[in-house]
């Protein structure tokens, strides 16, 4: 069996403890001029979706903090790929 590679950074959490997380995917905004991350810990939230957390980065790597969202923007945009990655999903697994 191929094993798909999966890329994970490690962050840290409210409660100061080093948690690693897998990547979803990355990308940069022609509207806001930043570069994005999506990412989860893989955990469930309190109806079964699992939690999802997205944050501004630094693709050049000479900084290598994440930063929160600043805006209502910001969210909606992360909100609109999610949306349509789910769909996406939804409708490859229907279509087999």
């Amino acid at each position: 069996m191929n094993e798909e590679k999966k890329n994970i950074i490690t962050i840290m959490n409210d409660q100061g403890e080093q948690v690693d997380c897998e990547v979803l995917f990355t990308f940069d905004s022609e509207e806001t001029k930043k570069s994005y991350i999506a990412y989860t810990d893989n955990t469930e939230d309190e109806v079964g979706n699992t939690k999802v957390f997205a944050s501004c980065y630094d693709p050049s790597g000479a900084n290598s903090a994440l930063t929160p969202l600043e805006s209502e923007e910001e969210w909606q945009v992360i909100e609109n790929i999610l949306a349509s990655i789910q769909e996406k999903v939804s409708n490859d697994s229907s279509a087999e």
